[in-house]
């Protein structure tokens, strides 16, 4: 069995597409996956498969979670070893208290140079991104964040297939999926 974390994009956020984590975790087990589990309230579902990995796992979890609940869900897969390579490869400033730092995980096969080259200037001396395998790293100066202009990407078709993480969460993940 192989440890997983599965990053639901856009439930409970803003009052849209509202959803029990317990009911959430209760489809997952529902679809063969076991030691199923969530952390916060935002889609985030910690759990073992030994079926299934990548493309795959995020299809079959994206077809259950829409027959279960009657809305197309997007899934990110991530194995505990994806999301450890993730955190180990971040900038080395990111998620510093200067920072304000999200992971922008994106779903195959979305690649963070498809992304950066349609990417709009974002705002010198506020904002930051960098590439990473499948995911995105992207600060703003915490004192500037206001002046920040990521929301042009937030604006770009591309921005659904990505869901984002703070780094926190994403550290907290990782810590979770190795307390297993």
């Amino acid at each position: 069995m192989t440890s997983f974390v599965a990053l639901v994009r856009g439930i409970n956020v803003g009052g849209k597409n509202l959803m029990s984590m317990a009911d959430l975790a209760e489809a997952f087990s529902d679809a063969g996956h076991g030691d199923v589990r969530t952390h916060g309230q935002s889609g985030n579902v910690l759990f073992e498969s030994g079926r299934r990995s990548g493309p795959a796992l995020e299809r079959a979890l994206e077809g259950a979670l829409e027959d279960r609940f009657g809305m197309p869900l997007l899934v990110v897969v991530r194995s505990r070893a994806e999301l450890a390579e993730t955190v180990d490869a971040a900038p080395s400033d990111f998620g510093s208290d200067r920072y304000r730092s999200d992971c922008f995980f994106l779903k195959h096969p979305l690649t963070a140079d498809d992304v950066l080259a349609e990417l709009p200037e974002l705002k010198e001396g506020v904002d930051s991104i960098a590439g990473g395998r499948g995911v995105l790293y992207f600060s703003r100066v915490a004192k500037l964040a206001t002046k920040t202009r990521i929301q042009r990407l937030f604006a770009m078709p591309v921005y659904q297939q990505m869901t984002v993480r703070t780094w926190r969460v994403t550290t907290r993940l990782l810590e979770l999926l190795d307390a297993r």
